[in-house]
């Protein structure tokens, strides 16, 4: 895929590498100021990018909240059609367009959900899954782009993280390092098939800063032009 949207992950986790304790806590793991970072990164993005559960969990808005700073094109992935027609990601609809991304196969058999959320003024966009039912990524960035969004900012959770590594389609990522230890919880990351460490990912260091008591890592996955 030529010209794809460039795409930047971001995400807290703690020393141990945990998002959220085994309940799903995670209200705050960083702090104040490396949450003001994260929507400074929303404001620079023409989308922002989360999947179902993080929705269903959390209910965010997915909104810039920095003063006057315009807010993304929010795009969630939903396989299944799941996202609450009230969910707080249709809040100022009229000026931050949301897209849900489903399965070819869920528009298809479930045409009352995706007519709810049409009412509750999203967008709907097929796109091919797996046999797993996971939605092909590289589909998911042709439809965005196709909408002339040109860069991506991918919130998480864990699943999708995982998903943008495993398929190298990250171009840059900011690693939030909270100074606190979880112990068992959900990885930030998960599976990425590497059996051997010459498969390893090995990010560029562009920076690491503190923000208070945390440290922010910058990592560049590639060359800004290579985006393929």
């Amino acid at each position: 895929m030529a010209n794809r949207p460039r795409v930047v992950l971001s995400y807290a986790q703690s020393l141990d590498g945990r998002i959220a304790t085994r309940t799903g806590a995670s209200r705050w793991i960083s702090g104040d100021e490396t949450l003001e970072l994260a929507h400074r990164l929303r404001a620079d993005h023409d989308a922002i990018l989360v999947g179902i559960g993080t929705v269903l969990r959390d209910d965010p808005e997915l909104t810039c909240r920095l003063g006057e700073c315009a807010s993304p094109t929010r795009v969630i992935l939903d396989a299944d059609l799941r996202t609450p027609p009230r969910a707080r990601v249709f809040n100022r609809i009229a000026e931050v367009p949301t897209i849900v991304v489903c399965s070819e196969t869920a528009r298809h058999n479930a045409p009352e959900r995706a007519h709810a959320l049409v009412e509750a003024g999203a967008e709907i966009v097929p796109v091919a899954a797996d046999t797993e039912d996971r939605l092909e990524l590289r589909a998911v960035l042709d439809a965005v782009a196709a909408r002339r969004l040109s860069s991506v900012f991918v919130e998480g959770g864990s699943r999708v993280i995982t998903a943008f590594y495993r398929e190298r389609l990250v171009d840059r990522a900011y690693v939030v390092v909270a100074p606190i230890l979880i112990g068992v919880g959900i990885d930030a990351v998960g599976d990425l098939g590497v059996d051997e460490l010459t498969d390893a990912h090995r990010p560029k260091v562009v920076s690491v800063t503190p923000y208070g008591k945390d440290l922010v890592w910058e990592l560049a996955f590639r060359d800004e032009e290579d985006r393929r």
